[in-house]
């Protein structure tokens, strides 16, 4: 862990080894950097790596424009960021499609693995039909139902359109569009969603939120390229931007019923 400090302090290298405890299995290194060495993590950490060890960096928040490009991520086979921690989730995504190089990923594409697994096992039930439009809808600085409506319009070739939704936070719902009726998902609380679909009974599903210790251990399954995701990311500049979504008052709503 490297955490770097105030640059106008004297320059100082603090540095803790924990074993145990929350540690696991493992060894942590904290190094705190300060002065002319806030810059110089990459120089500290070389030292610690072991040879032909695979290395991934994971930046919490604070990403840089291109991770590839760091002096730490330089060092690194797999370089994981969090759009949805950075202070402009929908720029920071930007600026993953913009300095993608094979390695890199987002913890904003990770939380969509339940979504996308619920989405194209509903799409392998009868009546086989292909998909015509799609609609998803989220909190306005979710990056990841930017990238959910990318994933469908790369992958499935159709218009989609991304809303905003007042509910929030995260993904509230998808829809895709059939001839013979609508596949829906719509998740309101974060936690459970309701599966809609023709043909078969509407029934909840598990859609909580992802941890991000949950997201980091899918990531580091696999050190290779993620080609999907980069498909996705190429997707963000195919997707429609709506109107805004409204959630009515109950009286009113119950008024026009």
């Amino acid at each position: 862990m490297v955490a770097r400090g105030a640059r106008e302090a004297a320059p100082r290298l603090d540095a803790q080894i924990r074993i145990g405890g929350d540690a696991g299995a493992s060894e942590v290194v904290v190094l705190r950097l300060y002065g002319p060495l806030a810059d110089e993590g990459a120089g500290s950490v070389v030292p610690l790596l072991l040879p032909d060890a695979p290395v991934v960096a994971w930046w919490p928040s604070d990403a840089p424009e291109c991770p590839a490009k760091d002096p730490i991520g330089a060092l690194s086979h797999r370089r994981i960021t969090d759009a949805a921690a950075e202070e402009d989730p929908i720029r920071a995504l930007q600026d993953r499609v913009e300095s993608y190089v094979d390695g890199d990923t987002d913890l904003a594409w990770t939380r969509l693995t339940s979504w996308r697994a619920m989405l194209a096992a509903a799409m392998d039930l009868p009546p086989y039909e292909g998909v015509t439009a799609a609609t998803v809808s989220g909190a306005a600085d979710s990056p990841s139902t930017d990238l959910l409506a990318a994933w469908l319009a790369e992958y499935l070739d159709i218009p989609v359109q991304r809303l905003d939704h007042p509910r929030g936070p995260g993904i509230v719902s998808a829809v895709l569009e059939r001839p013979s009726g609508n596949i829906e998902i719509v998740r309101p609380d974060g936690k459970v969603g309701m599966l809609t679909q023709p043909g078969q009974p509407d029934r909840r599903v598990a859609l909580q939120r992802r941890e991000v210790r949950d997201c980091l251990a899918e990531e580091l399954r696999r050190l290779d390229a993620d080609e999907i995701y980069e498909a996705t990311l190429r997707g963000l500049g195919k997707i429609l931007r709506g109107e805004p979504e409204t959630e009515q008052e109950p009286e009113a709503a119950e008024a026009e019923s």
